[in-house]
């Protein structure tokens, strides 16, 4: 299976998921930063993962220019999934951080959409690992819930 999970990150808690994301793939599995994708590369591919971390309740600026960039229907019967990093917000006390929440989501909804109007197949539900910061780190347990996920995508 040809597969291929992209992502930035800025503090690198969203590095750390996709390099276990392409770990629990296997170990041939390339993990690329948006800028160093070869968009010719990805009608070839059977699953193209992309994550960003969610800022501004919106992947990062070099993920929403790769989703730009990718031509229309190149991942046509691709399979597609999307992962973000994210605070809990239901651990933080803002309401109206959690009402913009609640309103405009996080980056992985948006992504997904992103790969399915260039032709991809949404195969699970996008997926969100929490950071405990701005800046990290990972909430105890997120790294070991990444084989899992990817788990869902292969079935």
């Amino acid at each position: 299976m040809d597969i291929l999970v992209v992502y930035d990150s800025y503090f690198g808690n969203t590095e750390k998921i996709a390099q276990e994301i392409g770990k629990s793939f296997g170990d041939d599995v390339p993990v690329k930063r948006p800028a160093d994708v070869d968009m010719g590369s990805l009608t070839s591919l059977d699953l193209l993962v992309v994550g960003a971390p969610t800022r501004g309740f919106r992947p990062s600026d070099a993920v929403k220019a790769f989703l730009k960039t990718i031509p229309n229907d190149s991942l046509n019967d691709v399979k597609v999934a999307s992962f973000d990093t994210r605070m809990d917000i239901q651990n933080i006390d803002n309401k109206i951080l959690k009402f913009m929440a609640g309103i405009f989501g996080y980056a992985a909804e948006p992504i997904a959409k992103g790969l399915v109007k260039k032709g991809g197949v949404l195969v699970g539900e996008p997926m969100g690992f929490i950071v405990l910061d701005s800046e990290g780190p990972l909430k105890e347990g997120e790294l070991e819930r990444v084989p899992q996920w990817v788990e869902t995508l292969l079935s």
